[in-house]
């Protein structure tokens, strides 16, 4: 492991938030005059107090099913984006990491993406056939043919190219619309168990 990868897995570990926590009540002590000229001594040793008696982190071995798949969806996926590189006019390119980053985003919501098998068809399918199937027929076709608009035709390939990928980008915004709905609803529900519980809620969405 990088020094600099141990460095930040450190800074966000509980055993320095809570050195950090400690630390920083000897500093508010300093300020209140309740320190003393030993404040420096007396703020790391609280950092030091709150780094040892914190609870270690959870070891997390173990790999869920929804990780497993969206996983190897996201590696299929930069694997396509490695394999167009250079192949093709600036737009579709802008366009196909556009849509790239759309379904990035609905793939960091593994659970809620793989708990919907109909959404998560349509973004395997997405990544594995139906954006490489436009890509592949399109890199086949002669540049200048690709971009001439044949007659009796109302756009070129390379126009067909562009409205198959926005096709596919906004079937992509759907999926990531139904994944943000699922989570506003979870918010939603666990402001109607905390109004329940404990009163009202300044995070009030209704």
């Amino acid at each position: 492991m990088a020094t600099s990868e141990r460095i930040l897995r450190y800074l966000g570990s509980t055993r320095n938030i809570a050195g950090s926590c400690l630390a920083l009540l000897g500093l508010a002590g300093h300020f209140l005059g309740l320190t003393g000229a030993f404040w420096p001594v007396v703020v790391i040793a609280l950092y030091g107090v709150g780094a040892l008696l914190a609870p270690p982190e959870r070891v997390r071995l173990t790999i869920s099913h929804a990780e497993v798949e969206t996983r190897a969806l996201r590696a299929d996926l930069d694997g396509l984006l490695r394999r167009i590189d250079g192949r093709f006019p600036p737009d579709v390119h802008a366009a196909v990491h556009g849509l790239a980053e759309v379904i990035g985003d609905v793939l960091a919501r593994a659970d809620q993406l793989t708990a919907s098998p109909d959404q998560l068809h349509v973004v395997s399918q997405t990544i594995r056939r139906y954006l490489p199937a436009s890509l592949e027929a399109y890199a086949n076709l002669p540049r200048r043919y690709a971009l001439t608009r044949r007659a009796g035709r109302e756009r070129s390939a390379h126009d067909e190219l562009l409205a198959q990928l926005a096709l596919l980008d906004a079937q992509m915004g759907q999926v990531a619309e139904a994944i943000h709905r699922g989570d506003e609803q979870a918010l939603r529900d666990q402001g109607r168990f905390l109004r329940d519980r404990f009163g009202g809620s300044g995070l009030d969405l209704t």
